[in-house]
């Protein structure tokens, strides 16, 4: 196995390297999960969209560069190696976009990937309902068809939606087949949050952020869309949206949502804690090696993904391996602010960037789908083994 780069890939990483050093904002943004960070989270995404480097692998015409998927990757490393912002269009750009690409109509790719990139449309996820968390095929809310006006009529409840507070538009399933057995009779469904009988209620977060909110729907009408999307529409066949919704997840626990870049930069930037510590002779052997251990787990993770762009290149899906992608990064990120925090000690509580990294780390194993289920996926779709 070859894994150097090409001259044209360290071109791609010398031009996009010199961009991100000169414009990364100094100091650092506010969480982009609070009103005034994300509005200044905004600012940023529009600067990456003028200089096509919000969607570097995305055809020109939707704002793109038309980079390979390796250039992408070499592109995620800079942009955490740099230490540039969170992306707050994520959710957009890295779960809905891949399943517009591959669902949708020639009218909604042009309109909304278009209008994704530059931030104009923000999207937010609509799984989870009060009593359909990591089960989502236990959702309940409900589109009715509304022949009379050519379109559906949504009704339900959406929760624990990432920053729903600050977005335009939300997508997620609803069940358009009331009869059909659980993972049938459900539709994908794109949805503006200023279309009337929606209410949007932000909540705050135990770490003092605000972007969380749940979203009702009382008799919210929305156009079929195939031909005019700006009001929002169904993306794929209807009573087939499990597909659709699993087209997603895939992107969501595997390649897109988590590149390696992002806990390459953390391992390093634990490297160079332990560092600090070990100076002043404090490091033991055993946290020395956790260290050691986070740090090499980090570059697995960034091989094995090579393998999986591999594969897509290739035209091989991931498909359910995506699960067991997803239990590893999660754990990981939490095993490295652990370690950092134990490196800290005392003084853990009162540095910013590594508790309020930790903090967000402990909810990976829930969000995306549960460890727990995502164990389940792994054990009966990838090993074979049979349900109990």
């Amino acid at each position: 196995m070859d894994l150097t780069w090409s001259a044209s890939e360290e071109s791609f990483r010398a031009e996009c390297r010199s961009w991100l050093e000169e414009h990364v904002p100094r100091p650092g943004l506010p969480s982009g999960d609070t009103s005034e960070g994300f509005a200044l989270h905004l600012e940023w995404e529009r600067l990456l969209h003028r200089d096509r480097w919000a969607v570097v692998s995305w055809p020109e015409a939707y704002g793109g560069r038309g980079a390979s998927l390796w250039e992408w990757l070499i592109f995620e490393e800079e942009y955490y190696r740099v230490g540039a912002p969170q992306r707050v269009t994520q959710n957009g750009i890295f779960l809905l976009a891949p399943t517009i690409f591959e669902f949708g109509t020639p009218a909604q790719q042009d309109h909304y990937l278009t209008r994704m990139s530059s931030a104009e449309d923000l999207w937010c996820q609509g799984w989870s309902e009060p009593n359909a968390g990591s089960d989502l095929a236990g959702i309940t809310s409900r589109a009715a068809r509304d022949d009379a006006a050519g379109g559906w009529r949504l009704t339900g409840q959406k929760t624990w939606t990432t920053r729903g507070a600050f977005c335009t538009h939300l997508f997620g399933l609803f069940r358009t087949d009331p009869d059909a057995e659980r993972h049938r009779g459900l539709t994908y469904f794109l949805v503006p949050l200023d279309a009337e009988g929606v209410t949007v209620r932000g909540f705050g977060r135990l770490d003092g952020d605000e972007g969380f909110a749940e979203v009702f729907l009382d008799d919210v009408f929305v156009p079929d869309g195939d031909t005019d999307p700006a009001g929002g529409g169904t993306l794929g066949a209807v009573d087939q949206g499990w597909g659709v919704a699993m087209a997603t997840t895939t992107s969501e626990r595997g390649l897109t949502l988590r590149s390696p870049g992002r806990f390459r930069a953390t391992a390093g930037r634990l490297v160079d804690l332990a560092r600090e510590v070990d100076a002043s002779g404090c490091l033991s052997e055993l946290v020395a090696d956790r260290v050691a251990d986070a740090w090499i787990d980090a570059e697995a993770y960034a091989l094995f993904t090579l393998g999986d762009v591999t594969d897509i290149v290739e035209g091989r899906s991931p498909g359910a391996r995506s699960s067991y992608n997803k239990i590893f990064w999660s754990e990981l990120d939490v095993r490295l602010h652990e370690v950092a925090l134990e490196l800290l000690g005392a003084d853990a509580e009162l540095d910013g960037p590594w508790m309020k990294g930790y903090e967000f780390a402990l909810s990976g194993p829930i969000y995306a789908g549960t460890n727990e289920i995502q164990r389940n996926i792994v054990a009966e779709r990838v090993l074979g083994l049979p349900r109990k």
